[in-house]
Order: structure tokens, then C-alpha cells, then sequence
């Protein structure tokens, strides 16, 4: 998927969220306990919902996006100190190996064309032991488009992948990692809220 389609989405994504705020909420608080007092990576963070929520519980945070827009969204108003965003691809991620206690996707392996390769580079710059924070939107079944996913293909976001939540467990399970945590979020597009380690 194409930088530009997220530059443009980059200011209106905060307002589109707001629709699922209960899924919004939800990871907010499950993830707060689990980065407390940790060094953590967020990937496709965005405008930013996620680190700012919880960013001044972890010892510190980095989050990333490979759209400057998002980027450039996020870094506005008051953040917390310990909160840094920087561009990245989550498939050629520039840290070093072994780095982080936890890493946060939030809904992003579904639309990238190559979901474990940004998997395989979460583990490189992982901490042995480290812990795998990865909700993501699922479908109830495999079927045509809801309302929301129309509006979304319009705006050009495109869904590579679309799985159901056992779909969703199988394919990271598939890739290696054990799953330690996960329930199914209700929302306009519902969320699997995972947690997992390797």
C-alpha cells in the first residue's frame, strides 16, 4: 500500500476512529498494564492514539509509522517526554536486534502485502522473552464488505488480508508465535485483541 493513501488519510483518522471507541478504550487499558515501566516499539502507530494513551507508563516508547503525514499527526500537542515518533517501514525496521520488552501492531498486519516479514522483523528487534501486543480487525466471516470497509476501499485502503479470528490466531501461530492472550472486541469492524511471545 502506497504512503500517499495513509498522507491523505493522515487527518481524518483520528475523527474515523472515533466510532470505535469502545475497541479504542479497551486496548488502551489492556495495553497499559503490560508496557509499564518497559521499553516498547509501536509500528503503524498513526496518528498516535495508542502511544499517547499509554506512552508515560512504559520506561519508553518509539513510535513509528512509514507515513510522514501520520507521523507529522501524531507529534502534535502535548506528549508525554519519554514518547519519540519516527518514520519506519515495519518490514526493514533501523533498530538494532534484540532491543524492546514489548512491541505493539495494531491494525496493520492485515493490510500489508507481506504480514510475515514485519513479523520476523518484530522478532529480530525483540528482547528473548519480550511480548507481541497484536490486535487486529477481523471479519465475523468471510463475506462481502460491511459499510465501513466500502468507505475505507473508497478512500483507497485496501485490505490484503481478510481473516476471521481463528483465521487470525492460526496465521500467527503459523509464523512461530505462541498466543498467551486473545479475545474478540465487538465493534463496527470487530477486533481480536491478541497477546503473544515466542
Amino acid at each position: 500500500m502506497s504512503k500517499s493513501i495513509w498522507d491523505r488519510f493522515a487527518p481524518i483518522y483520528s475523527l474515523a476512529m472515533k466510532s470505535q471507541k469502545n475497541i479504542y478504550d479497551y486496548m488502551y487499558s489492556h495495553i497499559r498494564e503490560k508496557v509499564r515501566g518497559k521499553d516498547v516499539l509501536e509500528l503503524a502507530t498513526g496518528p498516535g492514539l495508542i502511544a499517547k494513551n499509554v506512552a508515560e507508563v512504559t520506561h519508553r516508547m518509539v513510535a513509528t509509522d512509514f507515513s510522514p503525514d501520520m507521523i507529522k499527526q501524531a507529534q502534535k500537542g502535548n506528549n508525554p517526554v519519554n514518547l519519540t515518533f519516527e518514520i519506519a517501514d515495519a518490514s526493514n525496521l533501523p533498530y538494532t536486534d534484540h532491543f524492546f520488552d514489548v512491541v505493539i501492531i495494531a491494525n496493520c498486519l492485515h493490510i500489508v502485502p507481506n504480514p510475515e516479514k514485519v513479523l520476523s522483523e518484530i522478532e529480530r528487534v525483540m528482547k528473548t522473552g519480550g511480548l507481541l501486543i497484536a490486535p487486529n480487525f477481523i471479519e465475523r466471516k468471510i463475506a462481502s464488505p460491511n459499510l465501513w470497509q466500502k468507505l475505507l476501499f473508497k478512500l483507497g485502503v485496501k485490505f490484503e488480508h481478510q481473516w476471521t479470528s481463528e483465521q487470525y490466531k492460526n496465521f500467527l501461530e503459523s509464523n512461530g508465535w505462541k498466543i498467551t492472550v486473545s479475545e474478540v472486541v465487538p465493534g463496527r469492524i470487530d477486533l481480536m485483541y491478541v497477546e503473544c511471545i515466542k
